[in-house]
């Protein structure tokens, strides 16, 4: 049998089930024109269930911001962390989001010997991991990391929005709406714009 030391840590197939700490690790802001892409881990505590957990994009903004406060607030341990728009710019949208990915890993209190992964691509860690389509929905872990990157994001973005009013980011989060794209034609973009994707490239002047 192949030794899997041989194998890239993208390209590993999980045959075992590690014992010990399993974190959920997602990311929010892949699409978006503006702000950086956020990227949570979580490491929930068994004996300490937290109901109504889903993707955050099936669950209203209220509930997201309740479960916010209880995953914080209940779970063994979480990290939050994101890639700027610089980097974003530099190394692209999907090196970025492996590179919050594995920031939020490493930013965890506990070390997991299990991390799994929403999608279909890893980021490389040290630890075993394992990337699942759909993770968000049916993992819990994932659904709790979920649902950190998507309200963190959303509260940098509100933070955009009292600084740089006239684009609304209040209202689209930074993503390619009718209102965004007509506020990038009349006024050009900001620092928090992704200058590499062909929206905003388009309206620098």
């Amino acid at each position: 049998m192949r030794s899997k030391k041989s194998l890239p840590l993208e390209q590993k197939s999980l045959e075992w089930d590690a014992i010990g700490l399993v974190a959920g690790v997602d990311e929010a802001g892949r699409g978006p024109l503006a702000g950086p892409v956020v990227a949570a881990a979580v490491i929930l505590d068994e004996l300490q269930p937290i109901a109504g957990l889903n993707d955050s994009k099936k669950l209203t903004a209220k509930s997201r911001e309740r479960l916010f406060d209880e995953i914080r607030a209940r779970a063994l341990c979480f990290s939050i962390a994101q890639a700027t728009v610089e980097e974003i710019d530099d190394i692209n949208i999907l090196q970025a989001t492996m590179l919050a990915m594995k920031r939020a890993v490493e930013g965890l209190r506990l070390k997991p010997s299990k991390v799994l992964v929403d999608g279909n691509r890893l980021p490389t860690l040290d630890v075993l991991a394992e990337a699942i389509v759909q993770g968000d929905a049916l993992v819990p872990a994932i659904s709790a990391a979920s649902i950190l990157a998507k309200v963190h994001r959303d509260r940098l973005c509100d933070e955009l929005h009292r600084q740089y009013p006239v684009y609304g980011f209040d209202q689209h989060k930074g993503y390619g709406t009718a209102q965004h794209l007509q506020a990038l034609q009349a006024h050009g973009p900001v620092a928090c714009h992704r200058l590499t994707f062909s929206p905003v490239a388009r309206s620098v002047r």
